[in-house]
């Protein structure tokens, strides 16, 4: 039975047994994790004639955070290099470390056990950002896709409550990155923010990266040259803001939490959202840089670790809405007596800084709570049906 068969108050039993990783497909990630690991520990740079070794290796991504979905093996590894200190270097030297994993991952094939199949993907960027490559079983033929990612170690040593120093979002801001191309030096910031977060609101997440997969993916057939649809990433932010916009309830009802989810989706020509649990207005230089990126075209979603990225700037948000509004019609979203379940409601402030109709949520401050500073205006023009708080 499908999403969009299953009756709203099924959807935690529906994610209990169709979205949750049984304990075999989580022994055999960690397993080809550990494998990969190893390699990339071990062989990088070994008789390259470079000084550069692998600092450390961090799984990042849904493996990483605890919000993988069953069945779905993809992987990603940010690699932390030694000798590199600052963002643009990382820049310029990133093809050279991605050829170098490149090439050890091609020479050591056979280290990596008869039973599996190594496949590199060919990439038609000049400077990529990434290699991807696949690891298949030859005797079950079931794979795991990975993302290697260079990093340098921008963070230093991280700690319960710590909170990276207004320099290295200033430094990183002067480096002209190109969207949130330096992501993963802050993989660890990323994969933290929704590690600490109950079990329930991963559960959430897992719901609606289903949906994601399976009603909004299809949509990228009406797609244009150079379009493309919302990051599923993104999605996950507005998740997490949903749950603590409303009671923080680590048992709230899933189909309300869902519901809203669709909500805040549906309202994205207004969503202007940001965290200040890694960075703030608290120095002049950076404030001045966040308050620039929020006066930019909604919808905005800051990333929590990264402020230059707005996840899912310039993507195709009306298809995704056009899927959220044919979702809240659903059984998913219906009650029992066939009524419409309602998203939450949370009382309207006026925000920090926002356009009439404006929506924006500062949320969490610290890793150690939730404590809410509202920033929220509701846009006027909202359905009654479709009235929710946290817009």
């Amino acid at each position: 039975m499908g999403l969009y068969q299953t009756p709203a108050e099924e959807l935690d039993t529906f994610i209990s047994n169709d979205l949750q990783p049984n304990r075999v497909f989580k022994t055999q990630i960690s397993t080809a994790i550990h494998t990969i690991f190893l390699f990339l520990t071990q062989n990088c740079f070994r008789n390259s004639g470079s000084a550069m070794r692998v600092l450390k290796v961090v799984k990042a991504g849904s493996s990483g955070k605890g919000t993988a979905l069953k069945d779905v093996s993809d992987v990603d590894l940010v690699v932390f290099v030694s000798l590199i200190t600052d963002f643009r270097a990382l820049k310029a030297e990133r093809k050279k470390i991605i050829d170098e994993i490149q090439t050890r991952l091609e020479e050591c094939r056979e280290s990596l056990g008869t039973d599996l199949v190594l496949s590199i993907k060919k990439t038609k960027w000049e400077n990529p950002r990434v290699l991807t490559f696949t690891l298949t079983s030859r005797t079950t033929d079931e794979h795991i896709d990975f993302d290697v990612l260079p990093a340098f170690d921008a963070l230093g040593q991280l700690y319960r409550g710590y909170k990276p120093a207004p320099e290295v979002y200033i430094s990183l801001t002067k480096s002209d990155p190109e969207g949130s191309e330096f992501s993963p030096c802050f993989t660890e910031l990323q994969r933290n923010f929704i590690m600490a977060l109950p079990t329930k609101l991963k559960s959430l997440i897992r719901l609606v990266k289903r949906w994601y997969k399976q009603y909004v993916l299809p949509h990228k057939q009406e797609l244009g040259k150079g379009e493309s649809l919302p990051p599923q990433y993104a999605l996950e932010l507005l998740s997490v803001y949903a749950w603590e916009q409303d009671s923080r309830d680590p048992a709230f009802n899933m189909a309300e939490g869902f519901r809203t989810v669709l909500e805040l989706i549906r309202q994205y020509k207004h969503l202007c959202v940001y965290w200040t649990i890694n960075y703030g207005f608290e120095n002049e230089t950076l404030r001045w840089y966040l308050e620039s990126q929020l006066r930019k075209p909604r919808p905005i979603i800051l990333d929590p670790a990264d402020p230059t990225g707005i996840v899912g700037q310039g993507s195709c948000w009306d298809l995704a809405a056009q899927e959220a509004e044919h979702c809240c019609a659903q059984k998913c979203c219906r009650k029992r007596n066939g009524s419409a379940v309602q998203p939450w409601h949370v009382p309207l402030q006026q925000p920090r800084i926002a356009a009439e109709g404006d929506v924006v949520l500062q949320s969490r401050t610290t890793d150690d709570e939730y404590p809410i500073t509202e920033n929220r205006m509701f846009a006027q023009d909202a359905e009654p049906e479709s009235y929710c708080t946290l817009l």
